[in-house]
């Protein structure tokens, strides 16, 4: 690193100024993508109708994500250039005596200054864009309920997470990143035992499948593919959205099956089962504990970089403070990680995408392809997808492969 905070205030410029750019080009890219013919394995997704819906959906969401982003990148770079950091730290300053009560309070009113600008966009998006195109279903009292709970977890889990990472700091400055680094992997352990009976019930209801045709689908697949699962769930996502969806949840012996009541209202039993089969491939591949795995392997890198550079003063001059400060130091490195965080995003994506291909395969074997492709179609219809993502925002954005590469590659397994 540069001895000189100016370098690093710029760099950190140029890192926020060619991430908007970088953004742009790849909507744009995408953009010029969406008038292309549909492709023949992708017939029929849409009729006429739909597919003009779909069209005037993908315009309306792309020039409201034009608009979030550019007054985000715009007000981030004012604040920046301005020296926003450091004049907000200034004025908590002479109020906070205690370094964690001063970097808590900063950082808490750093995120309130945030959620109050983004605020409004996200509540447009959500009561005029998803209600226009009918994918809203949430009220403004669970709106406003959700958002209450949700700066509540964040609270708890944010005061933990910093008060540690500072003390931690403060004892063990060379190794500190280790012991973080092995409170993180015990929390997220712990998150993916426990998510679905303790995260979950906070925001929705889950009530056990009743008795009946899909239930004994699913058991009858579960014991014939050797997956033994004690619970199966359904979830009142309709509450929120008519956009559906399910998922595996829990190691061991706390895994569970979780549909969204939205799922099971569009999918026949055949197709549930063909997606759930999907589902049960990742688990069967290892994929969840593989991924928990390069999680904590990507987060292991993060620490031990910041423990580098965390407590090196330039970090906190470069924002604009004549001394040191943890939180500030905190702030410049998460800016300056972004491009190995960019990075390291890439590869994740690349690995999910060949895991989902891996779980259609393992589908395919054991349940039913063409049960697995229809409701794959229902989905991204019902969803208003697009059928035709341009190639290089799939390779940066996309966690799984487009709907017309997975087509392909599971009517080569003999769909």
């Amino acid at each position: 690193m540069s001895n000189s905070p100016n370098f690093i205030y710029f760099l950190i410029i140029g890192i926020v100024v060619s991430g908007f750019i970088l953004d742009r080009i790849l909507e744009g890219l995408n953009a010029s993508w969406r008038q292309k013919p549909i492709p023949a394995e992708l017939q029929g997704v849409y009729d006429q109708e739909k597919y003009m819906k779909q069209q005037s959906y993908a315009k309306v969401t792309d020039r409201f994500s034009m608009l979030t982003s550019s007054i985000s990148f715009l007000l981030a770079l004012l604040f920046l250039v301005f020296g926003g950091f450091n004049w907000l730290n200034q004025l908590l300053l002479p109020n906070f005596s205690h370094p964690i009560l001063l970097g808590l309070t900063f950082l808490g009113t750093l995120f309130l200054i945030v959620e109050l600008i983004e605020m409004p966009f996200d509540w447009y998006a959500t009561f005029v864009i998803e209600e226009k195109f009918g994918f809203n279903k949430t009220t403004p009292t669970i709106y406003v309920t959700d958002k209450l709970k949700g700066y509540l977890i964040g609270t708890i889990l944010g005061t933990i997470f910093y008060g540690l990472l500072f003390q931690l700091n403060v004892w063990f400055p060379k190794t500190f990143w280790l012991y973080v680094w092995a409170a993180i992997a015990l929390f997220m352990v712990l998150l993916s035992m426990f998510y679905s009976n303790i995260i979950v019930p906070i925001f929705n209801k889950q009530k056990p499948l009743p008795d009946g045709e899909l239930k004994e689908a699913i058991l009858r697949f579960s014991d014939k593919v050797g997956f033994k699962v004690k619970d199966i769930y359904e979830i009142d996502g309709s509450k929120r959205s008519t956009r559906a969806n399910a998922y595996f949840t829990g190691l061991g012996r706390y895994k569970r099956i979780v549909l969204y009541d939205t799922l099971i209202q569009e999918l026949t039993v055949d197709e549930i089962v063909a997606v759930l089969a999907h589902e049960m491939g990742h688990n069967k591949k290892k994929h969840i504990l593989i991924s928990l795995i390069t999680s904590l392997v990507q987060m292991g890198i993060m620490l031990f970089i910041m423990a580098i550079f965390i407590n090196n003063p330039l970090l906190s001059e470069a924002l604009g403070s004549e001394s040191h400060f943890f939180h500030l130091g905190l702030i410049a490195f998460a800016l300056l990680y972004s491009p190995i965080s960019t990075i390291i995003g890439l590869v994740m994506n690349l690995l999910s995408r060949s895991n989902e291909y891996q779980a259609d395969a393992y589908a395919c074997q054991h349940a039913n392809g063409e049960s697995l492709v229809s409701a794959l179609k229902k989905l991204a219809s019902n969803n208003l997808s697009n059928l035709t993502p341009h190639p290089a925002y799939v390779f940066v954005n996309y966690s799984h492969p487009d709907l017309w590469h997975r087509v392909i590659r599971i009517k080569k397994h003999g769909a």
